[in-house]
């Protein structure tokens, strides 16, 4: 019976994976508890000491570059991708070719739209985030 799985050997290598993640998953919570027991521990002792503005600004000024570049770039390869479609809508011959043109440049049309108004609102919204991080922080 070479290569076949028979269901005892399917159920010793399920039990053998069951035991594998029961075993990681007690030594994660083994130490998420030494973790947290630490982290209360820091937290109690000094609560005023915390500088969200060094945590904050770079992970800001890393949003701030990609979303430099992904404008543009999603503009223009949106603009090549349609016109790449309605090029191909244009050349199709047979009906079912050009209604299939036709949804794959709606669809592209309506991604393209999507993304570009999901990193619009990105780049509004992070100026939001920023003045509730700050809020949210406590004051020295």
């Amino acid at each position: 019976m070479k290569g076949k799985l028979t269901v005892n050997m399917i159920r010793n290598r399920a039990m053998r994976i069951a035991a594998s993640l029961a075993t990681f998953a007690m030594v994660g919570m083994t130490n998420a508890g030494t973790m947290m027991a630490s982290a209360k521990k820091t937290a109690s002792s000094s609560t005023s000491d915390v500088d969200l503005e060094k945590v904050t600004s770079p992970i800001i000024g890393l949003i701030n570059n990609v979303l430099n570049v992904l404008i543009p770039l999603v503009a223009a390869v949106g603009a090549v991708f349609c016109i790449t479609l309605g090029v191909k809508y244009s050349r199709a011959e047979e009906p079912q070719e050009r209604e299939k043109a036709k949804q794959h440049l709606k669809s592209a049309i309506i991604g393209f739209v999507l993304v570009f108004v999901l990193i619009v609102a990105l780049r509004l919204g992070e100026p939001i985030l920023r003045d509730w991080m700050n809020d949210a922080a406590p004051q020295k």
